[in-house]
């Protein structure tokens, strides 16, 4: 069996880690990127860390609005899957080169495969939410990470097939997890001691591009008495320089740049809680028993809130100190996710295909 693996941002690279090790053992994989994420720091580094083999090709796209950037992709992948014929393309979570995929192989004579079908946030003011509504119902295989999602599929009637795998973080999370405690030198390197530091992220253009929103998020994440560590995604250092509130973050924050997926994993394991407005940072920290404070109003990923190990606060100052504040692990925690196997679930379920 052929499969042509579509990724171009940086989760991406770490679900298709996981699945690529297992669909190796027996099938051949073209892996295209698409160039979504063009700065080394926030790509190559990952196919290093992961064991990813290089690309077979690079689009080589970078950063356009939505529709420019989406429109060059769907060109590009179109010649790949007509050039390669693979049997199946293979698609991840819920950015541009995921739609791009899709749209280009729905046109095609191939399987169109969805990882991590059936999200919903229910927002579709999020660039996100409409890509990956548009992936799942262009779909003929959906591989749901959770019965959730299989739940959202069913309700929205989507013509292909879809299955309940487990979610493909786990497995890359148990993977990193172990290799990051043996080789990560990373809390070193910043001088923080396990559980005694926040870890947070802020990239959502909703927050970012929002100059009170910023401001509020800055401020409380320096509030809190704990040091915080802030990874610094470039277009949020660009638009904290935009709205003159970094030199201010900088010294009340340790602003750090982006870390290589080995060393956020430890970061994640190892912080007394974590902040952020990303979808996948939200889940690793739940693999991980981190507590987590989530700057939107709204996420895919339920299940984690309904645990009680994810508080979703949006970007108001006052909410976001006192969820950190409060941000104790319950004392028990449940498995919606799978058993961390969901890669060889997915292989096994192309082979039936």
């Amino acid at each position: 069996m052929k499969v042509l693996t579509v990724v171009g941002a940086r989760p991406q690279f770490v679900k298709a880690a996981a699945v690529s090790r297992e669909l190796r053992r027996s099938h051949e994989e073209v892996l295209v990127h698409t160039g979504q994420h063009y700065d080394e720091e926030m790509s190559d580094v990952f196919f290093d860390e992961l064991g990813i083999p290089e690309p077979d090709d690079n689009l080589g796209v970078g950063s356009d609005s939505h529709g420019a950037q989406t429109a060059e992709m769907i060109v590009g992948l179109e010649e790949r899957i007509e050039a390669e014929d693979p049997d199946a393309v293979l698609v991840y979570g819920d950015t541009n080169s995921t739609l791009a995929a899709a749209v280009a192989a729905s046109k095609m004579d191939t399987d169109l495969a969805h990882v991590e079908a059936g999200l919903r946030s229910y927002n579709r003011e999020m660039p996100e939410e409409v890509n990956r509504v548009l992936t799942d119902h262009a779909a003929d295989l959906l591989f749901a990470p959770s019965r959730r999602a299989v739940e959202n599929l069913r309700e929205e009637s989507v013509p292909g097939a879809v299955h309940d795998t487990g979610d493909v973080m786990y497995d890359a999370v148990l993977w990193a997890r172990d290799r990051a405690e043996e080789h990560s030198t990373v809390l070193e390197d910043l001088g923080v001691e396990a559980g005694e530091y926040v870890l947070a992220t802020v990239h959502r253009a909703g927050n970012t591009d929002d100059p009170a929103k910023l401001a509020a998020i800055l401020d409380a994440l320096a509030e809190d008495p704990r040091e915080v560590v802030l990874p610094a995604h470039p277009r949020t250092v660009n638009r904290m320089r935009e709205y003159e509130l970094y030199e201010d973050a900088r010294e009340r924050l340790t602003l750090t740049d982006p870390a290589g997926y080995l060393d956020f994993v430890r970061l994640q394991d190892c912080a007394d809680a974590v902040a952020t407005d990303s979808g996948g940072v939200q889940k690793e920290a739940f693999f991980l028993d981190t507590p987590c404070v989530t700057m939107r109003e709204e996420t895919e990923w339920r299940e984690t809130v309904e645990a009680g190990w994810n508080a979703l606060v949006g970007a108001d100052e006052e909410r976001i100190r006192r969820a950190l504040a409060n941000a104790d692990p319950p004392t028990e925690k449940p498995r919606p996710y799978g058993d961390g196997d969901a890669a060889a679930r997915i292989t096994a379920l192309l082979d039936d295909a």
